[in-house]
């Protein structure tokens, strides 16, 4: 899809996705949102917009391990979301020291 009513929804999706309420959370979900939306496909896009509707808390702590992630939840994409949390601070994937 493309055209502007797919660019209306990337700048919604971004801007959702960096004004979540928790920073923590924004930190990872707004930088993401702005390298990855623009190449997903409008099932990812449809994914990662339910994923902006589940509360900060406990969407932070499925990425940063914290908390298990529901299997309705687990997927390519938030996995992508989760490497990405180290991949945009530079720091040791948990591939790489087994977490």
């Amino acid at each position: 899809m493309s055209g502007p009513e797919h660019a209306v929804r990337l700048k919604k999706l971004t801007f959702r996705a960096w004004h979540r309420g928790m920073r923590e959370a924004d930190l990872i979900l707004g930088p993401f949102a702005e390298q990855h939306l623009g190449g997903m496909s409008d099932a990812e896009l449809d994914e990662f917009e339910a994923l902006m509707e589940i509360p900060d808390t406990d969407l932070y702590a499925w990425i940063v391990g914290q908390k298990p992630v529901p299997a309705e939840h687990q997927s390519p994409l938030f996995e992508r979301i989760r490497a990405f949390r180290f991949e945009a601070r530079g720091a040791v994937s948990p591939e790489r020291w087994g977490g």
